[in-house]
């Protein structure tokens, strides 16, 4: 299984990139109308957990990187970032499924959207630490998702605050 993980090492290179890229984006443009997004709690929780997921996309590919890592390790350190992402989200979810704004639509699919990466990541790292080779193709998927995921709900941020 430790061979597997070192084949993925050039999607986690890109992955790990990518990521922290995306993520330094995500806050840079938030930051140029972050006084209008602090003014709903909705939005700065969501923003939050989408930049949470982001950087669990980098711990993710991080840890894929760090040379004779175990699949034991690198499965109960990933299960500790999805954790760790978790809050973000479970904090962003209670306030979207708690919005008594009428007008709030798609209430379920925006909270969905937050737990996608989070399930695949998580499927991924008890796959990877059971030495089942589709632990590591959970785990990019997980990675594509958490990217999709920021960068809709940045989107969202940053329309949003401007209507």
């Amino acid at each position: 299984m430790d061979d597997i993980l070192s084949e993925w090492s050039e999607f986690n290179v890109a992955m790990a990139g990518a990521t922290a890229a995306l993520a330094g984006l995500v806050i840079v443009a938030s930051s140029v109308n972050i006084a209008e997004i602090i003014k709903s709690n909705r939005l700065t929780a969501r923003l939050g957990a989408g930049i949470a997921s982001l950087v669990l996309a980098l711990i993710a590919s991080a840890l894929g990187l760090i040379p004779t890592i175990s699949p034991v390790w690198f499965g109960v350190a990933l299960l500790s970032a999805v954790l760790g992402a978790a809050v973000f989200q479970i904090a962003a979810t209670r306030l979207i499924l708690s919005d008594p704004d009428p007008a709030a639509r798609a209430r379920v699919p925006k909270a969905v959207l937050g737990f996608l990466p989070l399930g695949a990541y998580a499927a991924g790292a008890v796959t990877v630490i059971l030495e089942h080779p589709s632990g590591m193709y959970l785990t990019a998927a997980g990675c594509l998702l958490a990217i999709v995921a920021a960068i809709i709900v940045s989107w969202v941020a940053l329309v949003e605050v401007l209507r």
